[in-house]
């Protein structure tokens, strides 16, 4: 099979296509044909050796499948050759065939194409991890999501929307602007590009406030960091939270004070560990997200495809922040 790998640390353009023997599925697992793998975040840090996980090399980046089962390990039930499915990998999906923990693999529905149904979970489980266990959203609060035309982005603005929140999305173009317009967002605000220095962040931080409303965010969402952080903190409302999704735009610094004057929280997102450490609860999470699916109020949005020899470019548009949505490679 071919596979695109990681020999040493880099960028994408130290990325190899390479031969290497078909995989095998162990007891408990599912050897699955790759037919779509998305792009996320974690794929431009983990080849960097940026990521909180360091794969042995060489391996192949890629954290979300969406395959074809074509062989089952040995205890396996539930599952046949031939069926679809979804799979969360931390890595190595950047190959043609990839083996599976049975258990944790999903069904993809017949109607849902392979690259939809690939750019599923990560997003989606994020966002709605961060809304409802670390932001308590609530119907009729306002969200303020950063970032709104991103990958997670856009889900949180569908699931904001979703659970009856007012959603304000702040993005860094019209074109963006307007993917998050037709995601349901009610606002859509366009910020100038960092960095900025003292008197653009107060200009910043009085857009964010006069897009919120003057009671404020009751939840910020904020997966870009940088110079973007303190001022949406600064139009966070009474007991607010603020959702510590990501860094692209760099690890910002918080002048705490601000909590104690808005008696808010400043939440941590890491969906990877609390879905290792609730798998119940995240489970649950997953079968909300497969129902509003169903019902066509969040969808995945596939901007733009590379295949595997191409996946390499795939990273790189991640890493430019030029992502729309989502980014997928797909397998011949």
């Amino acid at each position: 099979m071919k596979a695109l790998l990681s020999r040493t640390p880099g960028g994408p353009e130290t990325l190899e296509l390479a031969e290497l023997p078909d995989p095998v599925a162990g007891a408990g697992q599912l050897l699955v044909r790759v037919k779509a793998c998305a792009i996320n975040y974690p794929d431009v840090l983990i080849i960097e050796d940026k990521y909180q996980f360091r794969p042995e090399r060489p391996f192949a980046p890629g954290g979300e499948i969406a395959g074809v089962v074509e062989a089952l390990g040995e205890g396996v039930q539930g599952w046949a050759v031939g069926d679809r499915v979804i799979a969360m990998l931390g890595h190595g999906g950047l190959a043609e065939k990839v083996v599976v923990d049975a258990k944790a693999a999903l069904p993809l529905p017949p109607e849902r194409s392979f690259e939809e149904g690939s750019a599923l979970i990560l997003t989606y489980a994020t966002s709605i991890h961060a809304l409802l266990d670390r932001g308590r959203l609530q119907e009729g609060q306002t969200l303020l999501v950063l970032g709104a035309a991103g990958g997670v982005g856009l889900a949180a603005v569908e699931l904001g929307k979703a659970f009856g929140a007012r959603v304000i999305a702040a993005v860094s173009s019209e074109e963006k602007a307007e993917a998050a317009r037709e995601a349901g967002a009610d606002a859509a605000i366009v910020y100038p590009r960092g960095p900025f220095d003292k008197e653009g962040s107060k200009a910043l931080a009085q857009m964010f406030k006069e897009a919120v409303g003057p009671k404020g965010a009751d939840v910020i969402f904020d997966p870009v960091g940088g110079d973007y952080a303190e001022p949406a903190l600064r139009a966070i409302g009474w007991e607010g939270r603020y959702l510590v999704v990501g860094f692209p735009a760099g690890i910002p610094r918080l002048p705490l004070n601000l909590t104690l004057l808005k008696s808010c929280d400043v939440c941590g997102v890491f969906w990877g560990a609390f879905a290792a450490r609730e798998p119940q609860a995240n489970a649950a999470h997953i079968r909300t997200l497969f129902r509003l699916w169903e019902e066509g109020r969040i969808a995945p949005k596939v901007s733009r495809t590379w295949p595997l020899e191409q996946g390499g470019e795939a990273i790189a548009h991640m890493a430019a922040r030029r992502a729309v949505g989502k980014l997928v490679v797909t397998m011949g």
